[in-house]
């Protein structure tokens, strides 16, 4: 152990070490173009499984229609095993997890065994390299207190350590969908008063917009699929404006339930609601615009400033220190 310790604190072999790894982050750097994969074909690989799974759902209750009950399927793989017998499912909203999940992306239920699962994991990892780090490697001179109320910090930490990743998942992905999706409805409107029904023209903007919004592509694949093998097609516009999470599609979903529903015309809400997308875009470019002062004061001060009087008086204090 303190020859691990000597050789973590050695200066030698800490530069060999940041050497290696800009070593590596360069041969990654030149590789990774070659190992990059088709972000719109995996998409619509998902979208193809998904509306397979809910063709198999529909023939399965199909066949057991008319059965006195369902049995209980049996636990497949060690992580829903442990959420299983721990009762992670009662312990935690698994409704809502399983909900943000879905909403930053993951869909599925080994998503959801993962998240819980890392939910109990996690504060134990977070203690355990927290412990590592003052105790054994003893990077920071602490007292005995110290190291404890450390420990224990990151023990607390890591219960929030999931949830701060799906939440800034979530908010990235937010963020992609809105900015795509004011043009995602100019193209369905397009597409609409152009004759085509809504499944296909759902599709038609899904291809149109897959190259430069695999995300949106991928939510109006999700959508058709579900207007195809659901019982309700509301029930598919309700889970689109769920899965997305925004003000915005939530009120073009409501729209297409009451063209759905009443038979109103679908084409001039399509046209106020794209146009009040695009302003709420422009809106928010606007606001970062306007935030932008603010936030270059304090570079200001502290970079530009000091180096633009050393500029300008550092010649005369010279001539004063010279006479």
């Amino acid at each position: 152990m303190e020859a691990i310790i000597n050789a973590a604190t050695d200066r030698q072999f800490q530069i060999a070490l940041l050497v290696s790894l800009a070593a590596i982050g360069t041969i990654f750097t030149v590789l990774e173009p070659f190992l990059v994969q088709d972000r719109l074909k995996a998409r619509m690989k998902s979208v193809t499984e998904y509306r397979e799974r809910l063709r198999q759902q529909q023939r399965e209750a199909f066949a057991r229609k008319g059965a006195k009950g369902l049995r209980a399927a049996s636990a497949q793989g060690m992580l829903k095993e442990i959420v299983e017998n721990l009762k992670l499912f009662e312990i935690f909203d698994a409704a809502d997890a399983r909900k943000k999940l879905v909403m930053a992306g993951f869909r599925g239920q080994r998503p959801v065994f993962i998240f819980l699962a890392a939910r109990i994991g996690m504060p134990f990892v977070m203690a355990i390299g927290v412990g590592i780090y003052v105790y054994v490697l003893k990077a920071v001179d602490l007292e005995n207190l110290t190291k404890l109320l450390a420990v224990v910090g990151g023990f607390l930490s890591g219960f929030y350590v999931p949830n701060l990743y799906i939440e800034n998942a979530v908010k990235k992905r937010q963020q992609k969908l809105q900015e795509a999706w004011p043009d995602a409805l100019d193209l369905l409107l397009i597409c609409v008063e152009s004759g085509m029904s809504i499944e296909a023209a759902l599709q038609k903007v899904a291809e149109e917009i897959g190259p430069g919004a695999p995300e949106l592509a991928e939510e109006l694949g999700l959508t058709t699929a579900e207007l195809s093998y659901l019982q309700e097609r509301k029930q598919a516009y309700l889970n689109l404006a769920e899965r997305t999470g925004l003000e915005s599609v939530k009120g073009v979903t409501t729209a297409l339930v009451q063209s759905e529903k009443y038979g109103t015309p679908l084409g001039q809400s399509l046209r106020v609601m794209a146009n009040e997308s695009r302003e709420m875009r422009m809106q928010e470019a606007e606001k970062k615009a306007a935030a932008l002062p603010p936030k270059l004061t304090v570079p200001m001060i502290g970079f530009f400033l000091p180096v633009l009087f050393a500029v300008i008086l550092g010649p005369a204090i010279m001539q004063v220190m010279d006479l």
